[in-house]
């Protein structure tokens, strides 16, 4: 247990290191090579801090533990939803300006709808995953379009503004880039067998696990990034990061596990209840962020009642596992 517990907390602290470094190093390897502002927010950034939980889940669907993979998905979109904007949103109200995020809300939401679909017969197969995988690269293409022909964006203009301080040459970027990387991947190798021995000496299923400590730890580079976001006044970065990261775990993460080791015997309190949290939470979020006139904010009360969705939803978890 202690040997574990140890492995954990390393492979939390490596995973915040190494995805800090890799975000880092590509976001200016890609603005050296003269990629617009926008495309690096919205895929570089985006995919780079959504990096954890795709290295995590590919680890557990090896290792034949989908739950794990599906729990760190899920558990990791409530997550971002809930604990990172309603924290942040709590520290600094978080204005919501940019077109490219007010877009892809309902995109989300969508994306959202479809998963609730495929786990309605509780089980994600083989070729749903491949289902998923091909609109996440459908996805990717869509924004590279829709971002060559943006001219102006808030999003873009904070990103070029972050971009603009960032002193680090060529030759560094590329070493952190790689160094980042390769740790990433250790670090999640690390974390995957700590919380499934915790899971297996404790007598939780993989699921609460993946639900809880494991999607906390994945998401805990979205929480750095969007925290530092909204105190430099870079708001959209805050909610795309978020955005971004749960369409790239809904159609990537579950996608690519899904297509590793097809998603059997999924509970029905994964549906009833992981799910179904996932889509209100998603919705609130899109209500918060679209309402209708000028000021378009994420304000310090809507802040806490996210996050006390969160505290409710993690003892629901608890009491579960009990």
């Amino acid at each position: 247990m202690l040997l574990a517990t140890l492995a954990i907390i390393a492979g939390f602290v490596l995973l915040i290191w190494s995805a800090e470094r890799f975000v880092e190093g590509a976001a200016v390897s890609a603005h050296y090579a003269g990629m617009p502002p926008l495309l690096i927010g919205m895929l570089v950034v985006g995919f780079g801090t959504s990096l954890p939980e795709i290295l995590v889940s590919t680890m557990a669907a090896f290792d034949g533990n989908s739950a794990l993979a599906l729990g760190n998905a899920l558990g990791s979109n409530i997550v971002n939803i809930t604990l990172i904007l309603g924290v942040t949103a709590l520290i600094a109200p978080i204005a919501v300006h940019s077109t490219i995020v007010r877009t892809e809300l309902p995109i989300l939401l969508a994306i959202t709808l479809v998963i609730g679909v495929m786990l309605w017969n509780f089980t994600i197969s083989f070729y749903e995953a491949l289902l998923l995988i091909a609109g996440f690269l459908l996805l990717i293409g869509w924004t590279v379009w829709r971002g060559m022909r943006t001219k102006e964006d808030t999003l873009a203009i904070d990103m070029d503004a972050e971009l603009t301080q960032q002193t680090l040459s060529l030759k560094k970027a590329i070493m952190w880039l790689v160094i980042g990387l390769a740790l990433l991947v250790v670090s999640s190798r690390i974390l995957v067998w700590g919380a499934v021995e915790i899971a297996q000496q404790l007598g939780v299923s993989d699921l609460i696990i993946g639900l809880t400590i494991v999607a906390l730890g994945t998401s805990l580079p979205e929480l750095a990034a969007s925290i530092i976001a909204a105190r430099k006044g870079e708001h959209d970065i805050a909610v795309g990061n978020v955005v971004g990261s749960n369409i790239f775990n809904s159609l990537a993460v579950i996608g690519i596990a899904g297509a590793i080791e097809p998603i059997r015997d999924i509970t029905e309190e994964v549906f009833w209840r992981d799910w179904m949290v996932m889509l209100a939470v998603t919705v609130l979020l899109l209500l918060v962020s679209m309402r209708f006139g000028k000021t378009r904010e994420i304000n310090r009360a809507e802040g806490g009642l996210l996050f006390i969705c969160y505290v409710s939803y993690t003892c629901l978890l608890i009491y579960a596992a009990r």
